[in-house]
C-alpha cells in the first residue's frame, strides 16, 4: 500500500525570507521542572539542527536563524531519560517554525499545547481539518492491510480492492487540496499541497497550472523557485521530450556519452548495489535485455552507489549479470545524472527511441516486458 507524505519545505515571500531570519519559540507547559529537557529538531539550509534546553517550572524557549519556514519536531523529555528510552510514551508536537515569536501553552504536555502568534500554524490547522476525513480513510486502509493474515496480504484481489478504495480516498483528497490552493494562492500551505499532489513523478500538465496559480511572492520564494526547477526537470524528462544528454565514466573510468547511443532503443536504468528493490528487479531487466538485444535495443545503467564503494558496485554488476554498459560517479544521491533527471527514488528508468526521444518511463516488471514486446514483436 502506498502512502503519500506531505513534505514540508520552507516558503514565504522572497523579500521577507531571502536572508536568515530570527525565530523564537517560547513554551509554558504546566509546572514541569528539572530534570526535564526539551528537544527541537528541524532542517534549515540543508543542515540538521538538534537543539536542547532545560525546562524550569514549565518554561523553556528556543532561538535560531532560518532562511525559510521549516517543519519541526518538539519533544519534551519529562524525566530526562533520553530519546531512545521514550518509546510510545513520547510527548511530541509537530509544528512550523517561522520568523518572529511563536508561543506554546499547555497544562501538562507539548502534544496538547495550543500554538499562538503563528499565522502559518493557524493555516496548517485549518488545512489539516479539511483533509482529515480523507487522511483517516487512507490510514484505516493501511491498518486493514497490516492486520490481514499474510496469505490475505498476498492475495491480489484483496490488494486490488484495498488499492481501489485507497485511490478513491486519495482522489477525493486531491479535489479538496486543489480547492484550497485556488482559494489560498498566497499561502505557504498551498505550495505544500501542490507538492503533495505532485508526488515524486510530477505530471506536468496537472501540476504546472496549480503552481502558476500561486501568488508571485510564493512562486519567487526560495522553496517556490526550487519547486519550479523540479517542474522544469519533470518537463525535460517527460514522455515525448528529448532525453537530456550526459557524459559519465564507466567501470573502467572511461567517459560514456548518452549521445553515442543514438540510433538504438536504449533503456537508461537508474539503480544501485545497496537498493533492494533494484536488485529484485534486475532479473527482469536481464531477461528483457537478452530477449531484445538483437533487435536494436540496449541498456545504459546509471548507478547511485556511494563514494568509496566501487567494489560493491562492481560486485553487484557481476552477481546480477548486468553485461551492458554501466556508469557512475559514485556520489550516491548527488549523482550528476540522477540530479539532471530529477531522480528521487530507485529503481527508475527511461526508454528512449533511436532519435533520443523519451517514449516510456518507470517501466518495471510486466510493464517493461509489454512495452518492449509492442515495439519489437
Amino acid at each position: 500500500m502506498k502512502r503519500m507524505i506531505l513534505l514540508a519545505l520552507g516558503l514565504v515571500p522572497t523579500a521577507v525570507w531571502a536572508q536568515s531570519s530570527n525565530f523564537t519559540l517560547k513554551a509554558k507547559i504546566g509546572s514541569v521542572a528539572a530534570p526535564a529537557k526539551a528537544h527541537l529538531y528541524y532542517v534549515t539550509s540543508g543542515k540538521e539542527i538538534n537543539d536542547t534546553v532545560t525546562v524550569e517550572n514549565g518554561v523553556f524557549q528556543f532561538k535560531g536563524l532560518i532562511t525559510d519556514p521549516v517543519r519541526a519536531e518538539l519533544v519534551l523529555d519529562h524525566e530526562n531519560v533520553g530519546m531512545a528510552k521514550l518509546g510510545l510514551n513520547i510527548d511530541r508536537l509537530v509544528l512550523y517554525i517561522e520568523k518572529g515569536e511563536i508561543n506554546l501553552t499547555s497544562i501538562d504536555s507539548v502534544k496538547t499545547a495550543v500554538i499562538s502568534d503563528s499565522k502559518l500554524n493557524d493555516e496548517n490547522k485549518n488545512y489539516e481539518a479539511l483533509i482529515a476525513s480523507s487522511e483517516k480513510a487512507m490510514d484505516n486502509l493501511n491498518v486493514e492491510y497490516r492486520a490481514a493474515p499474510v496469505n490475505q496480504q498476498e492475495d491480489q484481489s484483496f490488494k486490488d480492492g484495498l488499492q481501489a478504495r485507497y485511490d478513491k480516498a486519495r482522489a477525493e483528497e486531491k479535489i479538496i487540496q486543489m480547492q484550497y490552493i485556488k482559494e489560498n494562492p498566497d499561502s505557504y500551505i498551498s505550495l505544500l499541497a501542490t507538492k503533495d499532489i505532485a508526488g515524486r513523478d510530477i505530471d506536468v500538465p496537472t501540476i504546472e497550472p496549480l503552481y502558476k496559480s500561486l501568488s508571485t511572492n510564493i512562486r519567487n520564494s526560495v522553496a517556490g523557485l526550487a519547486f519550479a526547477k523540479s517542474l522544469e526537470i519533470a518537463k525535460a524528462t517527460s514522455i515525448g521530450a528529448q532525453a537530456p544528454l550526459f557524459i559519465q565514466k564507466d567501470i573502467n573510468d572511461k567517459p560514456v556519452s548518452l549521445a553515442s547511443f543514438r540510433g538504438s532503443y536504449v533503456l537508461i536504468d537508474f539503480w544501485a548495489s545497496w537498493c533492494g528493490p533494484c536488485r529484485g528487479e534486475n532479473p527482469n531487466v536481464v531477461k528483457a535485455y537478452n530477449q531484445y538485444k538483437d533487435k536494436n535495443f540496449t541498456i545504459l545503467g546509471v548507478s547511485l552507489d556511494r563514494p568509496g564503494k566501487k567494489d560493491d558496485w562492481l560486485a553487484a554488476i557481476k552477481a546480477d549479470g548486468l553485461v551492458w554498459t554501466q556508469v557512475s560517479d559514485l556520489k550516491f544521491w548527488d549523482n550528476d545524472v540522477a540530479k539532471l533527471y530529477g531522480i528521487k527514488s530507485i529503481p527508475q528508468n527511461y526508454l528512449l527511441d533511436p532519435t533520443g526521444k523519451i517514449i516510456g518511463k518507470n517501466l518495471r516488471g510486466d510493464e517493461l516486458n509489454k512495452k518492449l514486446a509492442a515495439l519489437f514483436n
